[in-house]
């Protein structure tokens, strides 16, 4: 691997030709990218150390952004520091966060503060220092379509660059072997408030948007926060800090029985690791599918600290004022209907699912902390479309490798980054398993392992033979035996 450090300055222009090269078809890229969030900054960060592989990775907006409405004071990403974009594939990458301190001279600042989980903010400072270094990322170009050269076995790739005032300047073409898809996800709004936040200046928004309302939300009477998440409680949280005490006018509703606390034992976390990823894959569709709708504590869940000062602060409240807060946290509930009964109201008609029982609830502002949905390529794929090959319930297959199941007519291949939990489980938008995924799609590309991995990461073993094993296959499973390895560690 290259040992180059990052280069400093902007990202370089558009890959051409190489010299002597009668045209782009006689140098096409290896990989092509479309969409530059936190995964595929990894993918091209790992990639930047492979020896003569040429990519490009290509977003529509001007500049890198990680849930910038979410980067809220204090604020934490859920995952240890150690999986930031390279380091679990790559410890001595100059593309890790510790490389990243190390050049804003806050090596032995974080050192001292001791801090396994780092703010939100940083995470996004950080992955945006990579950005503007990083060769090869060319923001300001929106892919607007992907198809297959039969002539040249090569991806065509066409796109607008997007100038600086958000119109179209010019039109281009690429070519590549291999394409990923790294799209991210978008907000999702249930339907019974689709219309509502879809309606010009009513004040219901998405948590993804929160920091832009903020103030606003601030010095609105009555403010309701829908969804019992992480981004739900940190919403909650920071409004519940910096509203008047005594006349604090929230309302927490969710549809989970419970406010609960996200799955964080660390034998429960190994569900997050490359095992378990293999070990999901293997499974039968059927059985993928019952069990991902009963692991959501595992990712939808709230954070142990952030449920203690949500509790700490509602604490602090009573006994300053003597009573209950001016706070109502209500899980266990959905919205039927919802629409506007004045000029700065609004009605949510709610269901209890335990009780059985209705009523309305009337509010100046919801945020909705609902989520997010993998974001749709159907028209950017629509020449692919023939050759895709789908599940029973007509979603992409997608391989062990991440890449899209295609008829064998394609000769490259399409990686899917964030797009695959339906076939890789929980881990597929998980922070922590970037650079693992990202090493798994480089390694699949290259006659030689770029990332050498491990072939084992956790104490659990998910099934009884690993999957897709001869002895499973034929039914004779069996348990693996430790009895040797005992024996030769015993002194």
């Amino acid at each position: 691997m290259s040992t180059a450090q990052p280069p400093t300055g902007t990202p370089a222009s558009l890959p051409g030709p190489r010299p002597g090269a009668a045209s782009p078809l006689d140098a096409p890229l290896d990989l092509a990218g479309v969409g530059i969030g936190p995964f595929n900054l990894s993918l091209a960060a790992l990639a930047h150390r492979v020896p003569g592989l040429r990519t490009a990775f290509y977003d529509q907006r001007p500049a890198f952004q990680w849930h910038p409405g979410l980067l809220i004071d204090g604020a934490t990403i859920q995952v240890p520091f150690l999986a930031d974009l390279v380091t679990l594939a790559d410890p001595a990458s100059p593309w890790s966060f510790l490389s990243y301190l190390k050049a804003q001279d806050r090596l032995f600042p974080f050192y001292i503060a001791e801090r396994f989980h780092i703010e939100r903010s940083e995470y996004d400072a950080y992955c945006r220092w990579v950005s503007e270094r990083l060769p090869g990322l060319h923001f300001g170009h929106q892919i607007d379509a992907v198809r297959w050269d039969h002539t040249h076995d090569l991806f065509e790739i066409d796109f607008t660059r997007i100038g600086a005032d958000g119109e179209a300047e010019a039109l281009g073409r690429t070519h590549a072997r291999h394409v990923v898809l790294g799209v991210g996800t978008e907000p999702y709004v249930p339907e019974p408030l689709r219309p509502l936040a879809d309606a010009p200046n009513v004040p219901v928004l998405h948590a993804a948007d929160y920091l832009e309302h903020r103030e606003r939300l601030l010095a609105t009477g009555q403010v309701t926060v829908i969804g019992s998440g992480q981004s739900g409680a940190e919403v909650f949280l920071d409004l519940l800090r910096h509203r008047p005490l005594g006349a604090e006018g929230l309302h927490w509703l969710a549809r989970t029985p419970a406010f609960t606390p996200m799955e964080y034992s660390k034998l429960g976390l190994e569900q997050f690791s490359p095992d378990y990823t293999r070990y999901f894959h293997g499974l039968p569709e059927p059985v993928r599918d019952q069990l991902l709708p009963r692991q959501w504590q595992l990712y939808k869940g709230i954070a142990h600290e952030t449920i203690d000062a949500i509790h700490q602060e509602l604490y602090r409240r009573a006994q300053l004022t003597g009573g209950w807060p001016g706070a109502v946290l209500t899980p266990g509930v959905t919205v039927r209907t919802a629409g506007r009964i004045a000029a700065a109201r609004l009605e949510l008609h709610l269901e209890h699912t335990q009780q059985g029982t209705r009523a309305r609830h009337t509010t100046e502002a919801v945020v909705l902390a609902t989520g997010y949905r993998e974001r749709r390529v159907d028209t950017l794929l629509a020449a692919l479309d023939p050759y895709i090959r789908r599940d029973s319930s007509e979603r992409p297959r997608i391989d062990a490798q991440h890449r899209l199941v295609l008829d064998p007519a394609i000769k490259g291949s399409v990686y899917v980054q964030n797009a695959e939990r339906h076939s890789h489980g929980v881990g597929t938008p998980d922070l922590g398993l970037a650079a693992w995924r990202s090493a798994v799609i480089l390694n699949s590309m290259t006659p030689e392992p770029a990332y050498p991995l491990p072939s084992r990461t956790a104490f659990t073993s998910f099934g009884l033979q690993p999957s897709g094993s001869r002895a499973t296959r034929a039914g004779l499973a069996q348990l693996p035996d430790q009895r040797d390895r005992l024996t030769r560690t015993r002194t």
